[in-house]
């Protein structure tokens, strides 16, 4: 039920505060504090509670682009692909934290996306507390009953004049791994 109240508030305040909007490559950041209801057995964060946060931060950079309504409208249904974490340090409970998320690479249908967990005050002030990688896109179920090209999605965003960022080594690395991993189960009946 916590996520619905901060889902709420990055709504609420997106559209109250009425900020400029960003490019779509632009990061975006998201201010938390880890909660009671947020830990697990062991007193530290939840690691389903780090994707759960992460979805919230794939929203807000559709909202801060302007893109939300245009999703809707064009009857664009975000969908993950893949996704892969590392934890470095664990989260206790009342720590702040920051959830930056920012497109690294697009490809024809999916977009990549890095999301770190930055400690927030404190001792560890700025360390990266966990680090993920997600691979996203948007699925057309109006027109074309498939998943839309990236370029389609950018186009719509006003950013069609903007390059493709370069491709790291690290997630080029991780795109091959994917690939291959999705591979594994291609040939298995649903």
């Amino acid at each position: 039920m916590n996520l619905y109240f901060r889902l709420i508030r990055i709504i609420l305040l997106h559209y109250l505060c009425k900020k400029e909007l960003h490019p779509i490559t632009a990061a975006s950041e998201l201010f938390f504090r880890v909660w009671p209801f947020d830990l697990d057995v062991n007193g530290h964060m939840n690691n389903a509670r780090y994707l759960a946060l992460m979805d919230l931060g794939r929203l807000d950079l559709i909202l801060k682009s302007g893109m939300f309504k245009k999703t809707l409208d064009n009857k664009w249904i975000p969908v993950l692909g893949a996704s892969t974490i590392r934890y470095r340090i664990p989260l206790f409970p009342m720590q702040k934290v920051k959830l930056t998320t920012e497109v690294k690479y697009w490809d024809e249908g999916w977009f990549y996306m890095e999301q770190r967990f930055i400690i927030q005050g404190g001792k560890k002030d700025g360390a990266v507390a966990a680090i993920a990688l997600v691979k996203g896109g948007f699925f057309d179920k109006g027109e074309s009953k498939k998943l839309l090209e990236s370029q389609k999605f950018i186009d719509a965003a006003g950013d069609n004049n903007r390059p493709k960022p370069e491709l790291d080594e690290y997630l080029a690395s991780w795109i091959k791994a994917e690939s291959e991993l999705q591979s594994v189960t291609a040939t298995e009946q649903i």
